[in-house]
Order: C-alpha cells, then structure tokens, then sequence
C-alpha cells in the first residue's frame, strides 16, 4: 500500500462555471477532486464537512477554480477540510506522547516528512497527583466534585501551550496545524478525553474504550485547524497503552521473522515479545525505583542527574557524569543503575543489595574510599555520590540502604517479569534476535551494568538496541503512513496479554532474583561472584 499521510494535499484545476455549466461551485470541486485522485486514494466517499462548505467554497472561487484541497484522508473517507490558492510552504501536523508526568512532542511536514521542531513539558496534571492512581482518584471527587472536567482542562491547556512552543518560532499559526496523533497509556488518554477512569483500576479492570475513532481536536478544546483530526492510538487493556503499540510500531516487533523482545521502562515495566505470527504482553511495576518514585535522591533523566558512575579500582576514585554537565541535584535510573553494578563489583555492596565495610583481602586504599563514601545517615548507612560541597543543592547525593533495597525490588521485578514472560511461551533469551529497549531508559542505560546485577539477561552487548522515545516515534508514524495506522489496530487483534497480579509463577521469579545477580549465578556466567 502507499504511503499516506493523515492529511494530504491535492492540486485540482476546471473551468470556471457558465451559462453553459451551471455546476454548483462545491459540486465542481468534488467533481474535479474525484477525477484527479491517485489510486491509492479511489474509491473513498468524498465529503465536504458542513463548517468546511462556506470557507471551502469561497477559497476555491477566489483562486480561479484552481489551487490545492486538503484532505483528511480516513481509510474509509475523504474529508475536504480547507482549500489553498497556492501551495502552502508546510503541511504541519503535531505528534504528541502523552505522559503521566511529562509531554513529549514533535512537528511533523506532512508535505516532506521531515521534522520541523520538538519539544517537551510538564503535564499540568502533575499538581492532582503524582501518579495514574492518584488521578484516577482525583477525578472521582476534585475541587466541587468537578475533578474529571478539572484534569481534562488541566492536559488539554499543558498540549496548547507545548504546540504553541513548537510552532511559534517557525511563524506557524495553531490553526495552520492541520492533525493531531496521540500516544499514551489507558488512563492518560481518558482524561485527555473526559472520560471516566474509575473502572480502570476496579475488578475486573475494563476501560471505557480501548479504540477511540478519530475525532476533531476542536471537540476538546486543543487550539489547531478547526477540523484537525485526532487519532488516538489503541489501547489493549486498562495496563496495555498506546504508548505501547507505539513501541511495537517503532521497533517493527510486529513484522520480524525472528522472535524479538521490547522494554519500555517508566512509571511500569511493560514487554512485549514476539513476531509477525504471534506477540504476548504484560506489565508490572519494575519502573518507579528507576524514575524516582522511590529512591529518594531519584530523579527522571534531565539536567543534574547523575546518568553514568564509575568506580577506578585502580585508584580508587569515583568518576560521576550528570546531565548536560550539570551540578548533581539527584540520580536518574541510569545512574542508579550504574552507581549499584559498580558498588557490587568493587565490593561495597554484596550479593544480597546490603553494604558493607568490610571484606576479606580488602587494600588500604579500599578502605579509604569506603571509610570517605559510606557513612551514616540518621543511623542508616548510605552511600555518598556527590558530596554536599559539589552538588547542586545544599545537600549531598547519596544512596541510602533504603533506596538500594527498592532497587533491589525493582530490578528483581524486571528480571522476574523477562522470564516470566519468556516462559509462557517456552522461549529461551538465547533464541532471541534483539531485545530493543525504550524510553529514557533505553536511552542511558548501560546494558553491561544492567546484566551485572542481574536485570537484563546475560547476553551479548549487541543484542541489545535502544530506540529513544518508542511512544513518540510511533505517534510520528501514524500521522505519515495510513499502513502503520492499520497496523497499529491490527495488531491490537494478536496480543496476547499476561496479567502479572495473579501469577504464581512471576512471584516465585521475583524471590529469586532479589540477589546479585540472581540466585543461581550460573545463569550469568559473565558477572563475578564474591564469597
């Protein structure tokens, strides 16, 4: 099938009516658009929408019966939704990836394909609730019981202003955007669209809608042409988003031939494993240790957070890389990542994610450095990252007992989930082709430092891939290739998704990965062992 962007441009020219033509001037557009469309376009009905017809109709007689229609084009419709005298320089169109705690956009050229600006911000909805339960909650009572028409207004304000971001120094109107796609989890795209969340978190954990048809941006109040289109990505379940579909689109899972996994860490960890012939799914929660929802010094992926740490055990030394080279304010899950492999392997940290001291055969030069960095706390050990004197804040980067036992939880979580998931369906990590990993996390982490504590499996650094922001990728796609729309609800249709809260197996997984690197150490034969 042929690339087909969700709005498209299309030049017509015909004569100029007569006493001899008394064809109706929007008759004769659609007339003349019928005959001049590409075969990958016929045999879709043509409509004029009845708030189009008068501005349509005046652009088309003011340029001469000649100029260039845009078109929304549907799988099973076109829509006439503006007409140009000359041919615009841009056809924009805005990507979004609607996070829980921050957006993440881009303007696309639907005219080139090419990229016109990014940018990102902080969802609005931060000040309800920090995370989807809370919102969810939030949106049962909020201020005067309004609180679901509160978080609608709330994300819908957070869009319109990143838009505007984007398009303002390109002396772009809002109104000149022409289609908004959209990728996010459940319950971030029902309050996008003012529907109520309750039953997605209540047994037996059926939204709303998985599958919204596409509807007008104007309808809830995002601010671009006034009939660009919104096209939602689906949904599987109240866990399984968009933003997931997202990533099975970016990765092309969906299409390979050999059996491959993808991992998008955030709020959860959600995987997908499979083909073209099959997929199954689930997700759990491995991501909020990583994205600061736990550690205390945690922090996500941006300016001043400690992103990689290396122990010189050589000398000793601890060499600490931030963000953009920033004073450190907090770790992100990289870092986090980074700063506990390196504490195992130099010893500090044993196998069971406790610090200690001491240990057997250790340099005075180890216990210097152990002596300056492991302190006490209020009575709890920790770690110092960076000292108070060279941070960002007025305080120290550090890592407390408590913080590495959440780590400890979570990267145990992560490994149960791998194998839980590979086990369904009786495939060994060996037999996969590419683990591709998403997000922030895919972006900054170490895969060597991961498989040392027993995270990811023990496999060959190549196997792995990071893929940057899947979600956003995924909704640059949709707006470009009417195959990737198709594709993203066919795939919808051969999922088959693993609900973690009920499996035996998956807990029996998680007792025995909360080691370093996991109780029975054969299974990474790459990662040393210390008595």
């Amino acid at each position: 099938m042929e690339t087909l962007s969700l709005v498209t441009l299309l030049y017509v020219e015909t004569a100029a009516p007569s006493l001899q033509d008394n064809t109706a001037d929007l008759d004769r557009l659609k007339s003349a658009l019928l005959g001049a469309l590409p075969d990958a376009l016929s045999g879709r009905n043509l409509n004029i929408p009845y708030k189009c017809m008068g501005r349509v109709a005046a652009a088309f007689r003011k340029g001469g019966f000649r100029g260039y229609a845009v078109l929304t084009v549907l799988p099973w419709q076109l829509d006439v939704v503006d007409f140009f005298q000359a041919k615009p320089k841009y056809l924009p169109a805005v990507a979004l990836d609607l996070g829980t705690t921050h957006l993440e956009a881009s303007l696309i050229d639907l005219l080139t394909g090419k990229t016109l600006a990014g940018g990102h911000a902080v969802n609005k909805q931060i000040e309800y609730g920090t995370d989807i339960l809370s919102r969810i909650h939030y949106a049962e009572k909020g201020i005067d019981g309004a609180g679901l028409e509160q978080l609608q207004l709330s994300i819908v304000a957070s869009i319109n202003a990143l838009i505007c971001d984007l398009v303002t120094p390109l002396g772009v109107s809002l109104h000149e955007v022409t289609a908004l796609s959209v990728s996010g989890n459940t319950t971030m795209v029902h309050l996008l669209l003012g529907l109520n969340p309750y039953y997605i978190c209540r047994e037996p954990y059926i939204p709303l809608v998985n599958d919204p048809d596409p509807f007008l941006c104007a309808e809830i109040g995002i601010e671009l042409h006034p009939q660009a289109l919104a096209w939602v990505l689906p949904s599987i379940g109240s866990y399984f988003g968009g933003d997931l579909i997202s990533g099975i689109l970016a990765s092309g899972l969906d299409r390979k031939e050999q059996t491959s996994m993808l991992i998008d860490v955030g709020t959860n960890a959600e995987v997908v494993l499979g083909n073209r012939e099959w997929l199954i799914a689930c997700a759990g929660a491995a991501g909020p240790a990583l994205e600061g929802g736990v550690a205390k010094m945690g922090m996500r992926a941006g300016a001043g957070a400690v992103e990689h740490v290396v122990i010189d055990r050589n000398c000793w030394q601890l060499n600490v890389q931030t963000i953009e080279n920033a004073p450190a304010v907090g770790i992100c899950g990289s870092g986090l990542i980074d700063l506990v492999a390196e504490l195992y392997l130099a010893r500090i940290v044993d196998l069971r994610g406790k610090f200690q001291e001491m240990f057997s055969g250790q340099s005075p030069e180890q216990k210097a450095f152990v002596k300056e960095h492991l302190v006490e706390i209020e009575g709890e050990k920790a770690f110092i990252v960076v000292s108070q004197e060279h941070s960002g804040s007025d305080e120290p980067v550090v890592l407390s007992q408590i913080d590495l036992d959440a780590m400890m939880r979570s990267k145990a979580a992560m490994y149960a989930i791998l194998t839980t998931l590979t086990g369904q369906v009786g495939v060994e990590f060996a037999d996969l082709e590419r683990i591709y990993v998403a997000g922030a996390f895919g972006k900054h982490i170490d895969s060597r430092q991961a498989i040392t504590l027993g995270m990811l499996p023990d496999l060959d650094l190549a196997v792995y891939k990071g893929i940057g922001n899947s979600s956003l990728h995924g909704a640059e796609q949709i707006l470009l290739d009417e195959t990737t729309r198709i594709r993203a609800r066919d795939i919808g249709q051969k999922i088959t998704y693993i609900e973690l809260n009920v499996n035996q197996d998956f807990m029996i997984r998680f007792s025995g990965s909360r080691f370093i690197p996991h109780t029975d150490p054969k299974i990474f034969p790459s990662v040393p062992v210390f008595s």
